[in-house]
Order: C-alpha cells, then structure tokens, then sequence
C-alpha cells in the first residue's frame, strides 16, 4: 500500500479497508477467482493427459490465499511507513490471518492432481518458518523451505527458478507483478496498456484477485464527468 494515499486520503482508505474485509461482494469474487482457477487447472491437466507431474501453480499469498484485512486495518492508525513494516512484520510472526474462500478447496484439489504449488510471495524471507506455519496451521499441502519462496530476488527470477524444472500452468495473484514483471513500477497508464497487451491470459493463465487495499492507482486523479451546463 501506499504511504501517501494511507496518510493524505484516510477516509478513503478506510473505505476501501471496509469493502475488503467486510463486503459479501469480496468475498463472492474471490470464490468466483477460484471456481475460474479450478476450472482451468482442470482442463490443463487434463489436456496433459490427466496427470500433472511436471506441473506447476505458483501463487502469491497475501490477499490472494490469505486474508489480512485485519492488519491492513490497525495499520491505519500508525503514522510512519517504518510503524507500518514493523507491524507488517509483527504480524508475518504472530497475526492469525483466515483463508479466502475457495483457496482450501482449489489447492487441495492441485495437490491431488500432482501439480506442484509453490507459494511466491513479497513476504520477508526472515520471517519465513512463521509463514510456512501458518500455512500449515491453515491446512494447505506442499508447505515447505522449497515450496515457499519470499523475498530476495524479485519476483520475475523466482519465477524463472521454477520454470527450469517445471511448467507452470497457473499464476493466482493480486498485483500485475504477480504475473509479468513489466507491471513493476510502471506508471498506472502503462499497465493500463500492458494490461491489453496481455488481455488474453487473464481468465485463461493469469487469476487476478481483487484488492482494494493498495495499488498505485491510489494516487490517481478522478475523472468526473463533464456534465453539460444547462439552465433551469
């Protein structure tokens, strides 16, 4: 999340923390998420003749298998983005996210199918024996040191790693740079673009979760209509 849009718009970070933890709606798309992804693991696996072996999902984790609303939330009150790491990292150790609906159910069902998971994520790699407890707290299968792959290099490398020895069917995430690098750090009107450029695969390889919790478009401009003037 943004340090800038947390600070100078609070109310509207409020709302979108609201829609994120407590909406019916987030909860129907992220199951609707799932059902999609499910559906495409089972074609694929399918089409490879109904084995995955050499198969591979690769998910981020937060707000897309886990729920952390609850710390998006109490960050709210902490002033400083170095508050807000400390937090983060406080609760990497001791918080007690839930799963997303639909996440138990889709990776039980890859595990049974003998696709490898492999859970990529930004969290720090310090805190890794944490993570992997709670995933394994949470009951998700494959949970171990090679399975589980934080921060270090970014993103794209590890993706990288794993293509070297399987091939990877699935990407479940919820920023563009779960999916392609080129959505790093770009500026919202080029992944606006990137975003068309790849318009085929989402749906198809490419599962987006929905976050209203952060995002550079936090600091975009509306666009209000420029309604026409007219007497009364």
């Amino acid at each position: 999340m943004t340090e800038t849009g947390i600070l100078d718009h609070p109310h509207e970070h409020a709302m979108a923390i609201r829609y994120q933890q407590r909406s019916a709606e987030i909860k129907a798309l992220q199951r609707q998420c799932y059902a999609l992804a499910t559906l495409r693991l089972r074609a694929i696996v399918e089409a490879a003749g109904g084995s995955g072996a050499g198969l591979a999902v690769v998910s981020d984790i937060d707000e897309t298998i886990l729920d952390n609303a609850a710390v998006m939330a109490h960050a709210m009150s902490w002033p400083t983005r170095q508050d807000k790491i400390d937090i983060w990292k406080l609760w990497e150790r001791e918080g007690q996210p839930h799963l997303i609906p639909g996440a138990a159910d889709f990776f039980e069902l890859a595990d049974e199918l003998g696709v490898t998971i492999f859970y990529v994520s930004d969290r720090f790699d310090e805190n890794k024996i944490a993570t992997i407890a709670t995933l394994s707290r949470l009951g998700l299968p494959q949970v171990d040191a090679d399975h589980v792959r934080l921060l270090g290099p970014p993103k794209a490398e590890r993706r990288i790693a794993i293509e070297k020895s399987h091939r990877i069917i699935l990407l479940l995430g919820d920023t563009l740079h779960d999916f392609d690098d080129a959505f790093a750090g770009s500026p919202l009107e080029e992944q606006h673009r990137l975003t068309e450029e790849h318009a085929r695969r989402f749906g198809e390889d490419w599962i987006v979760f929905p976050n209203a919790g952060h995002g550079t478009w936090m600091e975009a401009e509306l666009l209000p209509w420029d309604a026409p003037i007219r007497s009364l």
